[in-house]
């Protein structure tokens, strides 16, 4: 049965991604996005398909809409995008989710909340299980974020407890990918592009701390899962629990590109932690879903990607 879905954020990386996948499975969708970070060349080949709708809208302000599901993806996920307007970032983590989740109720909708690996802060457990409160600076600069994101998880399980709304919890680990925005800081993006352009790949630290990295393809699979599933409302840990140190990144990039850049080392961030990965039991038991595509094979559509905008 078609159903009609909102996907707020849905110009961005995430969301024009699972937008697209949405269009082509033939439900009707509505793409949400203020463009803070969405871009609307992510969306324009969706435009001219009759079951896509595209707003500009802030989720901070009331929706008026009719819809069966709503992926909430609205939030700038990068830290150079977060910190820009730190007071922003946490309004729409806070007055946006009850804006969601109050249309939600309205419509009687289920509500998929993106939430993220950054609620465990800097982890004192390796790997995160869900389970785990974390470890968090709520004064820190990564807090309107973090902080941010851990309200949303909590509004969105007391509108489940006090109102009977259907919610989905997913916290989303490192995830890379096609239309992954060249400029937003994050570490892939980084990395490739100045491997591209030969120039020094800036690791920060001694490039030993460790992430986990989850092609977007691998994602939407486990977010549409969550969402479509009725045994728990989470919240779910989705990425890919193979660890890689920046430098073992930067050196995988630098080969695959065929590159001359060598690897620089700056300061570490304040409260940037040191590893990140998780625990996928949960999701491996209730949604039957872990990550197929491995770093190579992801890391080379990416670049493939990247070399086409760069015009390289």
């Amino acid at each position: 049965m078609t159903k009609t879905i909102l996907v707020t954020g849905g110009a961005g990386f995430l969301g024009s991604n699972l937008c697209e996948r949405l269009v082509n499975r033939g439900d009707e969708v509505i793409c949400l996005d203020n463009f803070f970070t969405g871009r609307k060349q992510n969306i324009s080949h969706l435009l001219d398909c009759h079951n896509f709708e595209l707003i500009r809208q802030d989720i901070v302000r009331p929706m008026h809409l009719e819809v069966d599901q709503i992926y909430n993806l609205a939030c700038a996920a990068s830290p150079p995008a977060y910190q820009f307007n730190p007071i922003k970032t946490i309004k729409t983590s806070t007055v946006g989710v009850v804006n969601v989740l109050g249309l939600a109720k309205r419509c009687h909708a289920r509500v998929l909340q993106a939430s993220t690996s950054e609620v465990y802060g800097d982890p004192e457990v390796h790997p995160q299980k869900e389970t785990y409160w974390g470890n968090v600076n709520p004064i820190g600069p990564r807090s309107c974020y973090d902080e941010g994101k851990r309200v949303a998880e909590s509004l969105c399980v007391n509108y489940h407890q006090e109102h009977k709304l259907e919610v989905r919890i997913v916290r989303i680990f490192n995830t890379y990918g096609i239309r992954m925005d060249p400029g937003d800081g994050r570490v892939i993006s980084n990395f490739i592009n100045q491997a591209l352009r030969n120039e020094p790949i800036t690791v920060y630290g001694d490039g030993s701390q460790t992430r986990s990295f989850c092609y977007v393809d691998d994602l939407l699979d486990g977010m549409i899962s969550m969402m479509e599933q009725s045994e728990t409302i989470g919240p779910v840990n989705i990425g890919n629990p193979v660890e890689y140190s920046m430098k073992e990144l930067a050196t995988k990039i630098v080969e695959i590109i065929g590159s001359k850049s060598k690897i620089t080392y700056m300061d570490l961030p304040k409260d940037d932690p040191k590893q990140r990965c998780p625990d996928i039991t949960l999701a491996k038991s209730v949604l039957n879903w872990e990550p197929k595509i491995d770093l190579e094979t992801g890391l080379n559509k990416t670049i493939e990607y990247y070399r086409e905008l760069m015009n390289l």
